[in-house]
């Protein structure tokens, strides 16, 4: 099969696009899907470079990590095996069952719920701990392939479960309800605009913080307001007046949103792309009793709600651009320019 293997850490000359990939061979409850469309996301990037080493403080889209600073460099802190077949986003169809699997699911339209949850140990992440969906065929667990039924396009609907997982789960471990105030960051990203959408379809007044040029595009997708991305918190808003931030940036701006959540206010975090590294005064925390929500792994529900979002037409996709899986270096390069709204997706 074609696919692309990431052989190491290091720039786009690391993404190595192959015909010549063994087609991967279903297990025990195991599904063979066959790729029709995936997307590109931040992950992808920070794995590629070795940003999830704890020796890295700088923001994503850095420089690679040098050879010898790989061995806590995997998405969970462990060292990462090459070469590996990234993707975290996949629309398909299940070309082949293993035993255990009913024979009736063959040809099934499925969406991938990226997050793997063995009977022991911790969750695996699709297209980071095992081989993912930059490829035409992928093998997943029968429960992770999940069917969905939309008139929606395989790319749209490839754009979806990354992004929109880790925006749908920020909401719900912060428990953003109809009527509070909801600062969303990044809100041009694929996370940023799936929780402006997400919040929205909760009844949430929501306030996005992105680049001038994108405020129409982010308005469109339910903000009540967009911040520049370089503004004063404190002085376009006010302390103590949000309920809630969902939060894809850190970096320096982390002291600021704390200074604008209401007492008893939600912070929940998926992301640094401006940096991992953060000033906290521990009396913003405690006086205020603020929550702090680090969000990775999703309860189980979370990605079945979001089907069903889908198949009812409450949240849309948002696709910027869209290349073949051969010209992933140029999917990246785009992508790492940060000038688009929503996804970039790939045909396979």
């Amino acid at each position: 099969m074609r696919a692309v293997l990431l052989d190491g850490h290091g720039g786009l000359d690391r993404l190595v696009f192959r015909g010549d990939v063994p087609v991967p061979v279903p297990t025990t409850g195991e599904v063979l899907v066959r790729i029709r469309a995936a997307a590109v996301n931040n992950t992808d990037i920070n794995m590629r470079i070795g940003w999830y080493s704890k020796s890295v403080t700088s923001a994503t889209g850095a420089a690679a990590l040098p050879q010898a600073a790989a061995e806590d460099s995997g998405w969970a802190g462990d060292c990462l095996s090459f070469p590996r077949i990234q993707g975290a986003d996949a629309c398909g169809h299940i070309a082949a069952v293993g035993p255990g699997v009913d024979p009736a699911r063959i040809g099934q339209r499925v969406l991938i719920d990226p997050i793997l949850r063995p009977a022991s140990g911790a969750a695996l992440y699709f297209g980071s701990d095992i081989n993912g969906a930059f490829a035409e065929f992928t093998v997943v667990p029968a429960s992770n392939a999940c069917a969905i039924h939309s008139m929606l396009s395989d790319v749209e609907l490839a754009s979806f479960p990354c992004s929109y997982l880790a925006a749908e789960n920020m909401l719900t471990r912060a428990g953003v309800r109809a009527g509070e105030r909801v600062l969303v960051t990044g809100a041009s990203g694929g996370v940023g605009s799936a929780a402006v959408q997400l919040a929205k379809r909760r009844g949430a007044q929501v306030i996005a913080i992105a680049g001038q040029t994108k405020t129409a595009a982010i308005e469109a997708l339910g903000a009540c307001r967009v911040i520049a991305r370089e503004a004063d918190l404190l002085r376009e808003l006010g302390s103590e007046c949000i309920h809630a931030a969902i939060d894809v940036v850190g970096g320096y701006r982390f002291p600021q949103l704390l200074a604008v959540l209401a007492r008893g206010g939600r912070y929940a975090v998926a992301g640094a792309i401006a940096g991992p590294i953060v000033e906290l005064d521990l009396r913003a925390l405690y006086l205020k009793d603020l929550q702090l929500r680090g969000c990775t792994v999703p309860d189980r529900a979370v990605f079945p709600a979001l089907i069903g979002y889908i198949e009812r037409g409450e949240i849309r996709p948002l696709v910027s651009a869209t290349y073949p899986l051969a010209e992933i270096a140029a999917a990246q390069t785009e992508f790492m320019t940060k000038s688009h709204v929503g996804k970039i997706a790939l045909t396979v």
